[in-house]
């Protein structure tokens, strides 16, 4: 009962919506920054972006950033905090919570992953200096891939577009963890166990029943997000990790709430109007129980969810966008394109990404461990893994983490746009083809 009740207040369409629209604003941000940086006002983007400082100082602690430190690090927090709570409600009860569902978008994330790295490193291998960079074409921009895949309407079918995002979401899992494992460079200890002891404390209060979503973002923040701050572990993963202590529990069962409903609401049938167009204080007061029934009957993850989803589809994320996308091109653009490092993402994203999500859901279907979704067709899942190549704005993350050098996160950077631009006209072109009625 609890996992259907999930699964159901959860609307797959608004989240893909959401998403789509998300996708559009993302696009926009991006085409501001890169104007913007390549105009004559340059010097005001990398000011305002690189150079001011903003923060607290306490006696001899300080704690300033630049402004695009604080999006990477803080806002960004957030954006993977919401990932956190995706994985969570999808393992649990939505397109990751079965072998039979989880398996194929599973697999093809591996192949979409796996693949993509590879060929990065085909091309890098002879330079040291590079090869760092092997995960930047493993990740997927799911609000950017499904604002495209959106403008082809009914030639898709709904179903392809929940694979995408279990894809996605699975994918987002492994880029989490090749943050956490690989691009970490020293490790505070003392820093990691007051993070590991405020996680416990997070999972205690989940166990007890403590609900409240205040007191998870304060020792969350205060806590788990400033000690990774410290750590030298990516202080993002800090919000992956408070994701998974929030509770998902209801505060009373789906009959008690069905059954307490009916009661307020015959109540406030009964309940003698004034005749006017204000309420009467009785009528008042059964909605404000109403109101405080319905919030016992919500989980506070999905409470969470629903509230930041808007916010890091419409805020962080085009955020992130205005203050990375901003590449300067100076010098031939050509000799960035046919760098070493833009060549390997640009294989890995558009090559990578097709050939291993394809690859890897044929194997999975072909020996019947996994079944396609009702509606998709070959050529579907085919467009699918060519948007997947859309890395944008976790390629981009995962390219700053990488390199040292500012020229090396430039040319990574043209070579991320040119392939997310290359993937999502190619993905575009293949679903919107004589065949993408199909099955419809």
């Amino acid at each position: 009962m609890k996992s259907n009740k999930t699964q159901s207040s959860f609307n797959i369409g608004n989240y893909i919506k959401e998403e789509s629209l998300g996708g559009f604003i993302l696009i926009f941000a991006t085409l501001v920054a890169m104007i913007w940086a390549n105009s004559g006002f340059y010097e005001s983007y990398n000011y305002l972006w690189n150079e001011l400082k903003l923060g607290v100082s306490l006696g001899d602690n300080e704690l300033k950033k630049t402004l695009h430190h604080w999006i990477n690090d803080g806002l960004m927090a957030i954006f993977f905090f919401m990932i956190g709570l995706e994985i969570k409600r999808e393992v649990l009860a939505g397109e990751l919570s079965s072998v039979k569902k989880a398996s194929l978008p599973i697999a093809a994330a591996i192949g979409g992953m796996a693949v993509p790295a590879f060929f990065y490193l085909i091309v890098n291998y002879n330079n040291p200096q590079h090869l760092n960079g092997w995960g930047i074409p493993m990740a997927t921009d799911i609000a950017f891939a499904l604002g495209m895949m959106s403008l082809l309407g009914k030639k898709v079918p709904t179903n392809l577009k929940v694979f995408l995002t279990a894809l996605a979401i699975a994918d987002d899992l492994g880029a989490i963890l090749v943050i956490a494992i690989f691009y970490t460079d020293s490790i505070n200890t003392g820093e990691l166990i007051n993070a590991a002891f405020f996680l416990v404390v997070l999972i205690a209060a989940n166990r007890i029943g403590i609900r409240r979503t205040a007191f998870y973002a304060i020792v969350g923040f205060v806590g788990v997000w400033l000690s990774f701050l410290y750590s030298g572990i990516h202080a993002t993963i800090a919000g992956v990790l408070i994701a998974l202590t929030i509770p998902v529990r209801t505060k009373i069962s789906e009959d008690k709430y069905i059954d307490n409903l009916c009661v307020l609401l015959n109540k406030f049938e009964n309940a003698k109007p004034n005749n006017k167009s204000l309420l009467t204080q009785k009528q008042a007061h059964l909605i404000s129980d109403i109101e405080k029934l319905s919030d016992s009957a919500h989980t506070p993850l999905q409470k969470l969810e629903h509230a930041l989803h808007p916010i890091t589809s419409f805020l962080i994320l085009p955020l992130f966008a205005l203050s990375n996308a901003g590449v300067r091109i100076e010098g031939n653009i050509l000799d960035l394109l046919f760098h070493p490092i833009a060549i390997g993402i640009m294989l890995g994203l558009i090559l990578g990404k097709s050939i291993g999500i394809s690859l890897f859901s044929k194997l999975m279907v072909s020996t019947k461990i996994s079944t396609l979704p009702e509606g998709v067709t070959w050529r579907h899942i085919y467009g699918a893994s060519l948007f997947a190549g859309i890395g944008f704005t976790m390629s981009i993350f995962i390219a700053n983490l990488a390199f040292i050098p500012d020229e090396f996160i430039e040319i990574a950077k043209v070579g991320i746009f040119v392939a997310s631009f290359i993937s999502a006209v190619s993905g575009m072109i293949l679903l919107s083809g004589p065949y993408g009625k199909k099955s419809q």
